[in-house]
C-alpha cells in the first residue's frame, strides 16, 4: 500500500494555507513555489480540495486559496477522502475476484478481515489528526502521534477478543 503523490502534495497544500496564517489566502503561484510543485499541479490540488469543501479561492488582485473552515476543524482523514480514497474500501473485493466473477473467497475470507482492520485503524488515526496538528515539527508530530496509537491500542485492550503479540 502507497499514498499516492497526489494525497501527499494536497496535504501540503492545505498545510501551506494553514502555515499563511488564519484569514489570509495564498496564490497558486505562492503555494506552487513553497511546495515545489508545478503551477498546473498546484491548480489541480486546490480544484480538488475546493471540490471537496476544504479550501474556498477569491479571484482578483487580493485573490487566492484559503481554508474552508478552521485547520482544528479538517482532519487528515477527510482531507485524504477528498484527494484520493481509503486504502481499503468494501469494492476492492468486487474488483479484484481474478478470473472468476466473483471471489473464490467471497463467503469466509481472513484477507478481507486484515484489511479492514487496517483500514479501522488508519481511520482512528487520521480522524484524530487535524491540519492544525501537521503544523509542528517532526519530532512534536512523531510524538503526537505516538500518543495517539496508544490512545487507540487502550481502546481496544478492553474488548474480550483482543489479542496480545
Amino acid at each position: 500500500m502507497q499514498f499516492s503523490s497526489q494525497e501527499e502534495y494536497g496535504l501540503r497544500c492545505l498545510l501551506r494555507l494553514k502555515l499563511a496564517g488564519s484569514g489570509k489566502s495564498a496564490t497558486l503561484a505562492e503555494i506552487s513555489q513553497a511546495e515545489g510543485i508545478s503551477v498546473p499541479y498546484a491548480a489541480k490540488m486546490m480544484r480538488l480540495l475546493r471540490e471537496g469543501g476544504l479550501v474556498t479561492s477569491a479571484r482578483g488582485q487580493a485573490g487566492g486559496y484559503k481554508l474552508a473552515r478552521p485547520p482544528e476543524n479538517i482532519s487528515v482523514g477527510e482531507a485524504l477522502a477528498v484527494l484520493g480514497g481509503r486504502l481499503f474500501e468494501g469494492k476492492f473485493c468486487d474488483d479484484h475476484s481474478g478470473s472468476e466473477d466473483t471471489c473464490t473467497h467471497s463467503i469466509d475470507c481472513s484477507i478481507r478481515s486484515l484489511w479492514r482492520a487496517v483500514q479501522e485503524v488508519v481511520d482512528r488515526l487520521l480522524s484524530k489528526t487535524t491540519i492544525k496538528d501537521l503544523a509542528t515539527s517532526e519530532r512534536q508530530m512523531d510524538s503526537f502521534v505516538q500518543d495517539l496509537v496508544l490512545l487507540t491500542g487502550n481502546m481496544n485492550e478492553n474488548r474480550p477478543d483482543a489479542r496480545l503479540g
